[in-house]
């Protein structure tokens, strides 16, 4: 029997190894699967290469994993925020290698690694410093660069709903690079937040089919008071 529901976050991040690459999910901070980035964490596991839209947001999240000295290299489109201060401080200090992506390039390297493109011409960034080192080349009159796939060991997303099978749903913006991340990854991790009888979601209406889904993890909605003060745990 098929039941991809694991008994908790650190159950479902148990196998992630020294120097993987983690594809994290997330715009800004719609999406970001928190639960999954202060597991892995817990986990231990360093000298990753992560690939997210941005460098982390303040001191919780994607910055706490930088802060805790795990990442030694991150791939992203918008490393510099008004509050990206964990990030500024380990690249001003040579303590982690950053590949900047324009954000369309991003989502489409990352796509072509789930369709299985061995590499694409873009016409993004051509003449500028970020095709330096490419490979360029003339179709019909105008000018590309070589862009390769971007494979990741571990796709961590965030999801609205899934079954044991690891069907998924998503809600809203927080869909965002969930899908393809999931289908560019050897082992992908979602949380969700109701699980559901098999059947219960409208086949018209899964966006990543469980066959690109590792394992998924239930957790609580997280609501606030006046102040922001987080008044429900997370739950495996």
């Amino acid at each position: 029997m098929i039941n991809k529901i694991a008994l908790s976050v650190a159950d479902a991040l148990a196998g992630v190894k020294d120097g993987s690459t983690v594809l994290i999910g997330g715009f800004g901070t719609a999406g970001i699967p928190a639960e999954l980035i202060d597991g892995l964490i817990a986990q231990g596991a360093k000298d990753l290469t992560v690939v997210n839209n941005n460098a982390g947001n303040g001191e919780a999240g994607l910055a706490a994993l930088l802060k805790a000295g795990r990442v030694r290299k991150i791939i992203c489109s918008f490393p510099r925020q008004a509050d990206s201060q964990v990030f500024d401080a380990l690249y001003r200090s040579g303590r982690i290698e950053l590949e900047l992506v324009p954000q369309g390039n991003l989502a489409e390297r990352i796509r072509a690694a789930g369709a299985g493109i061995g590499a694409f011409f873009c016409p993004t960034a051509y003449g500028t410093e970020l095709a330096q080192g490419k490979e360029t080349r003339e179709i019909n009159g105008r000018h590309y660069v070589l862009e390769y796939p971007i494979h990741g060991d571990v796709a961590l997303i965030k999801a609205e709903r899934g079954d044991r099978w690891g069907n998924l749903t998503y809600r809203m913006s927080a869909r965002n690079f969930g899908p393809v991340m999931a289908t560019a990854a050897r082992h992908t991790v979602a949380t969700v937040h109701e699980i559901v009888e098999l059947g219960a979601l409208d086949p018209e209406a899964i966006v990543t089919p469980g066959i690109h889904v590792s394992k998924i993890v239930r957790i609580d909605h997280v609501a606030t008071q006046a102040g922001g003060i987080k008044i429900s745990a997370k739950s495996a």
